[in-house]
């Protein structure tokens, strides 16, 4: 009889434990506030924030003429996309912010584009249409991101992070973006984000 008396406190506990598991709330880590943007996408449409407010995005840095850091963080970024797939994740986007605006037009993105694996191109950003100097501020004013353009070459330094931006435009979760990236980490906190945001 007392055997029984144990095991019923002890089931409800467990019950608990696992009810809390499913309910999960998303914790942000940073708050950065992204200024109000309208840039041009490879499809030459207009991408601004407020055309992407709604919908969690994943943030990045990136230029076609890398030599270094920027295709392992594209493919990255489409393991990240495999990923959701997997997970039946779908309300999000990936914006990447060219830091050689001068070289890379809205075709040179797209073309560039090609040359990865993307699983679903339609959900890509690939942005441009700006100066060096402001791609420079924008990236230190809302993303806290290092962007210099280096003399006498043809490549700019960046940092290799991605962002996570919510529904509301807000940089919520920085991740690295070249190595050891959390890819389990990025997937769950897309799909709490997107879940705590219905």
């Amino acid at each position: 009889m007392k055997k029984r008396y144990l095991t019923l406190p002890l089931l409800l506990i467990i019950a608990l434990v696992l009810s809390a598991c499913g309910n999960e709330k998303f914790k942000a880590d940073v708050n950065y506030e992204i200024k109000p943007f309208e840039y041009t996408n490879q499809h030459n449409e207009k991408v601004s924030l407020d055309s992407l407010k709604g919908k969690p995005w994943l943030g990045m840095f990136i230029f076609t003429k890398c030599t270094t850091v920027c295709p392992p963080m594209t493919m990255n970024m489409i393991d990240i996309q495999k990923s959701f797939q997997d997970k039946g994740i779908e309300d999000y986007k990936i914006v990447g912010f060219s830091v050689d605006p001068e070289s890379d037009s809205p075709k040179v993105l797209k073309d560039h584009l090609k040359n990865y694996p993307v699983p679903d191109d339609s959900k890509w950003d690939l942005l441009t249409g700006y100066s060096q100097k402001e791609i420079e501020s924008f990236a230190a004013e809302s993303f806290k991101a290092f962007v210099k353009k280096t003399d006498n070459t043809d490549q700019v330094t960046h940092q290799s992070t991605f962002f996570l931006v919510d529904q509301d435009g807000v940089i919520v979760k920085t991740y690295s973006g070249y190595q050891d990236v959390p890819f389990d980490t990025i997937t769950t906190d897309m799909e709490t984000l997107i879940e705590d945001g219905k």
